[in-house]
């Protein structure tokens, strides 16, 4: 669990709400349901019509990771390289098919494959790079999905307080509900301004903190076979992967 993201955003609530109290508001003015429809379902649409549906569902799946992100396999994925190297320098690169059957990750399968079939470091680098671009690029496309709510947000907000300040032209004949009417008018543009700066582009920018440590794990894996097809001592091959930690 990530605690950062927790305390973040418990001191966001506190910051919104609590300064809110100390002005002596009403919090219920918050609950505006026809304002939140307004941002939240606008915002969805919109960025329903910006990203396929793939997508989109890939970056709200991604999500969970502002408060539960995947465990760093670095130190383990060094090993585990070190492993390798230490094989085909033993026993030649074809010993490497023993882990080729126990390695579950494609992108490691295809790089020990690649290596067993003889591919040298410069073939081999060039194959593994194209394959890490194209993780990273999908990788990132599902994380603009919470940028481009972050964007949408404002937007929708400010058409909200636009529909409110209609409504509350509608009653000018009666003054006594003028001015509560404003307020709920521009409780929408507190939801898209806060959803968008304090939950949406938060998210975005978390996700793709992640999404960089997972594409680091996959240089080590490419970084580190390409030295083993270079023939590098096993021990030059930890020093240089360590530096990724």
């Amino acid at each position: 669990m990530d605690r950062g993201s927790l305390i973040g955003l418990t001191l966001a609530l506190v910051a919104i709400l609590g300064g809110q109290a100390l002005e002596g508001g009403h919090l219920s003015l918050f609950l505006q349901p026809t304002a939140f429809v307004i941002v939240v379902l606008g915002t969805l649409a919109a960025v329903l019509l910006h990203y396929p549906l793939p997508v989109f569902m890939q970056g709200v799946r991604m999500a969970k990771w502002v408060f539960r992100p995947p465990e760093s396999e670095a130190p383990t994925l060094i090993r585990r390289v070190v492993q390798w190297s230490h094989t085909a320098r033993q026993d030649g690169p074809l010993a490497l098919e023993q882990h080729v059957n126990v390695t579950r990750d494609p992108f490691q399968k295809a790089g020990l494959q690649l290596l067993i079939d003889g591919a040298d470091a410069n073939k081999l680098r060039e194959t593994l790079d194209v394959q890490i671009v194209n993780f990273e690029t999908a990788e990132r496309q599902a994380a603009r999905v919470w940028e481009a709510a972050g964007g949408y947000a404002p937007t929708l907000g400010i058409l909200g307080a636009v529909i409110g300040l209609i409504h509350v032209m509608e009653n000018l004949a009666e003054p006594s509900k003028l001015g509560a009417g404003i307020a709920v008018a521009f409780v929408a543009t507190i939801y898209g301004v806060g959803l968008a700066n304090l939950v949406f582009l938060p998210i975005a920018n978390k996700i793709k903190f992640t999404i960089a440590r997972r594409v680091a794990e996959r240089e080590i894996i490419c970084d580190g076979l390409v030295g083993i097809a270079q023939g590098d001592n096993p021990r030059i091959i930890e020093a240089r992967l360590k530096g990724y930690l």
